[in-house]
C-alpha cells in the first residue's frame, strides 16, 4: 500500500532560499500509462536548481549566486528554454530510486527495480512534435518522496554503490559525456576543463581521462590534489593567467562550464582547427567574442544541452563497470535542502551536495 501524502521540497517563486517551502502532504503522483512511480532514495544538487529559483535563466542578465534585485528578469522567460515557470514546482534533477508502481502498460516485473533516472523526458514517437522537458524544471522532479517518470526514463542500474553515491552521476556525468562527445574528444586530444571541481567540471576529467585524453584542469589552487587524483595531469589555478601559463601547450579541446571574464583566453589557448564545448556559464552568461579569433583559428563551438540517449544508458554501463566513481562531497536531509543549496553556492566542495529523502 503507497501513502497518498508525501514530503516534498516546494520552490513557491523566484527568490531566495525563502522561496523554498518543506512539506508533508503533497499528493503522491500516479503513474499514467507508460510511465513508473519512483520511491526516491537519494536526489543531488545542481546549479540548475540554484539558476531556476533565483530567475537566472531569463536573458537578462542577473547573478547565479544569488536572488537577481527587482525588476531585472522577466518572470515570462525565467524557464531554463525560456518559458515561464509553472509554480509551485518540486524540482530535483538528479534522482536514485525504486520503482514501486506501473502505470499502464508497463510490465509489473518492473516493480522493485533500482533505478536512475534520466533528466531529460523527451516526446513520445506518437508525438514528436511534442516539446521536451527536464525533470525538475519542466515537470516534478526529485525533491520528494516519489516522482513519476517515464519508464523509458527510469534505467536500471546494478551496483555495490550507495543511493548517495549513484544519485550524483545522472545530470552532471551525462552533462559531462555530451560535451565530450560533442566535441569529440578522443585519446589523441589534450583537453582543457574549466571549474573542474564542480559537479560537471569532476565528472568532465573524469570521463576524459577514461577516455585517454590528456587534462589540464582549472580549479582553485587548495583544490588540485584532488582533481589530479580523478586523472588530471595538471591542474591551473583558478585566476591565473591562462594564455602565459600554457604558452608553447598544444590544447585541442576546451571544455567549459564556466564562461565569464575568462571567456576571450580559453578561446585564445585553443590550437588551430580546435573546438570549444560550452554547458554552464556560472561565471558570467554575456562574454565577449572576438570573431576573428574563432574564424581565423577556424574553430569549432559547441553549444551542448540535449544528448542523445545513448549517451545516459552508457554513463550507466560506466558506473556498472566500475570505470569511473562518485564524488560526494556532503550529504543532507531533504528537509535541510535551503542548506544545501547554500553550501553549494559557497563552492567549497569538490563533487556533488545530495539530498536524502
Amino acid at each position: 500500500m503507497l501513502p497518498t501524502r508525501m514530503r516534498a521540497m516546494l520552490l513557491t517563486g523566484h527568490g531566495d532560499v525563502t522561496a523554498l517551502e518543506y512539506r508533508t502532504d503533497v499528493p503522491v503522483p500516479e503513474p499514467a500509462r507508460g510511465e513508473v512511480l519512483v520511491r526516491v532514495k537519494a536526489a543531488a544538487v545542481n546549479n540548475t536548481d540554484i539558476n531556476l529559483r533565483t530567475g537566472w535563466y531569463s536573458k537578462v542578465a542577473a547573478e547565479p549566486s544569488g536572488p537577481p534585485p527587482d525588476g531585472t528578469f522577466t518572470a515570462a522567460d525565467a524557464g531554463w528554454t525560456g518559458t515561464p515557470v509553472v509554480f509551485p514546482l518540486i524540482q530535483g534533477a538528479d534522482a536514485c530510486g525504486e520503482i514501486v508502481a506501473v502505470g499502464g502498460g508497463i510490465p509489473s516485473t518492473r516493480l522493485g527495480e533500482r533505478v536512475l533516472i534520466d533528466p531529460v523526458l523527451r516526446p513520445p514517437a506518437s508525438a514528436p512534435a511534442a516539446p521536451m522537458r527536464y525533470l525538475g524544471s519542466d515537470c516534478p522532479g526529485a525533491f520528494a518522496e516519489y516522482v513519476a517518470v517515464p519508464a523509458v526514463n527510469a534505467v536500471p542500474v546494478r551496483s555495490s554503490l550507495s543511493d548517495a553515491e549513484l544519485a550524483s552521476f545522472p545530470c552532471s556525468y551525462t552533462t559531462a559525456e555530451n560535451l565530450l562527445t560533442r566535441a569529440r574528444v578522443s585519446a589523441d586530444d589534450t583537453v582543457l576543463v574549466t571549474g573542474a571541481s564542480g559537479g560537471v567540471g569532476a565528472a568532465a576529467v573524469q570521463l576524459a581521462h577514461r577516455r585517454g585524453s590528456r587534462i589540464i584542469a582549472v580549479a582553485a589552487a587548495a583544490k588540485a590534489p584532488a582533481i589530479q587524483a580523478l586523472g588530471a595531469a595538471e591542474v591551473v589555478a583558478r585566476g591565473e593567467d591562462l594564455e602565459a601559463r600554457l604558452r608553447g601547450q598544444r590544447i585541442d579541446v576546451v571544455i567549459d562550464v564556466v564562461g565569464g571574464p575568462a571567456f576571450p583566453a580559453l578561446l585564445g589557448i585553443l590550437t588551430p582547427g580546435g573546438r570549444y564545448a560550452v554547458a554552464g556559464a556560472i561565471g558570467g552568461p554575456v562574454v565577449a567574442l572576438d570573431l576573428r579569433t574563432l574564424y581565423l583559428k577556424d574553430l569549432s563551438m559547441y553549444g551542448c544541452t540535449i544528448p542523445d540517449p545513448a549517451v545516459f544508458t552508457s554513463l550507466v554501463r560506466y558506473i556498472e563497470q566500475g570505470e569511473i566513481r562518485p564524488l560526494v562531497a556532503k550529504t543532507f536531509a531533504l528537509r535541510d535542502l535551503a542548506a544545501a543549496q547554500e553550501a553549494f553556492l559557497e563552492k567549497a566542495h569538490v563533487g556533488k551536495i545530495v539530498a536524502l529523502t
